[in-house]
């Protein structure tokens, strides 16, 4: 487990990501491609990867750099995901490069004591070597990871408004405690259940705060940097949640009553959902998704307001119990697609 200590400070300096990162992403989709945990949340993903990986002639450079360097296991080097790469792919490559070679060196040795690192890890002290790794994490990212951007960031983007509405209803408190199932919010401190081989260990934020990044490709335990001393971020997943058995289209029933573009809409706005996200998650035009949601609000499903330049559109209690109906009896997994 990981204790993560707030002070005062700390919880007015909490924030939560506006964008998914990619490095993270880079690391969490790696992980993906050696693990059979949540494979069916990423079958689709998965086939579409390998098989992009072979057009582009990088399978060998994945299986015998980059998955050498991104273990699934209790420690990866820190310094592969930069807190910059939250700025963005170029912010985060640039502060790889700009990494001091003693911390380099700290790190890789850690590997290699932990799960063990490859002979040529070192060179990656000298800028070239860190170079040519940058290239293939831009080549790796475009390929396999930049198809699923728009998926990932309507994810995220309801999130964020489930969070802000946590926020909203409880402050930082509430936003801190609807987190999800592995992570429990016991003021002045958040509990994160960590791999079961990691020790536990605590955090002192000291006033520096916590940047909360959800992540598409994450999957089951949230992840913090090893060392303490760098910038406080927690990377966790956006719950995908399982299948019905038997059940070919997770969203049937919603889907047979409404049609599925409305059938995502309804599921969309129970985290409040822009029209934008809407349209994302359904993949139709803005307009469309504009009529989609009129016809929702006129039936009585779901209501609007302004937020902003947008309108923010959420459930009504009808529209809620109808998505609490449809779900207790299939446990229908996201409609949006995956």
């Amino acid at each position: 487990m990981l204790r993560i200590h707030f002070s005062d400070a700390d919880l007015g300096r909490t924030r939560l990501a506006a964008r998914p990162d990619p490095l993270w992403e880079i690391a969490a989709s790696l992980h993906r491609l050696q693990s059979r945990k949540g494979a069916w949340a990423f079958a689709g993903w998965g086939r579409m990867a390998r098989q992009r990986l072979r057009e582009k002639k990088l399978d060998r450079q994945v299986r015998e750099v980059l998955l050498r360097l991104y273990p699934r296991a209790e420690y990866f080097p820190d310094f592969l995901t930069p807190a910059g790469a939250l700025d963005g792919f170029d912010a985060g490559v640039e502060a790889i490069l700009a990494t001091p070679p003693r911390r380099i060196l700290q790190e890789v040795t850690t590997l290699d004591r932990t799960v063990g690192a490859p002979p040529w890890v070192g060179r990656l002290v000298e800028p070239s070597a860190r170079r040519e790794l940058v290239g293939l994490l831009r080549a790796y990212h475009e390929a396999v990871v930049v198809p699923y951007e728009e998926v990932a960031l309507a994810k995220l983007e309801a999130e964020r408004a489930a969070r802000c509405r946590g926020l909203l209803d409880g402050g930082v408190d509430g936003m801190l405690s609807g987190l999800g199932p592995m992570m429990r919010w016991r003021p002045p401190v958040l509990e994160v259940s960590y791999p079961t081989q990691a020790a536990d260990r605590d955090l002192h934020l000291q006033g520096r705060g916590l940047t909360l990044v959800p992540s598409y490709f994450n999957w089951a335990e949230p992840v913090a940097f090893a060392d303490p001393e760098l910038p406080p971020v927690l990377w966790y997943s956006m719950l995908h949640e399982p299948p019905a058995a038997g059940a070919d289209d997770p969203g049937k029933p919603l889907t047979a009553l409404l049609g599925r573009a409305r059938a995502v809409a309804l599921h969309a706005a129970a985290a409040g959902a822009t029209t934008g996200e809407i349209a994302r998650a359904a993949g139709v035009s803005a307009s469309s998704a504009s009529r989609h949601a009129s016809a929702l609000r006129d039936a009585g499903l779901v209501t609007t307001v302004r937020h902003g330049p947008a309108v923010l559109h959420t459930l009504t209690p009808v529209g809620a119990s109808m998505l609490r109906a449809a779900t207790a009896r299939r446990r229908p997994g996201p409609l949006a697609p995956a």
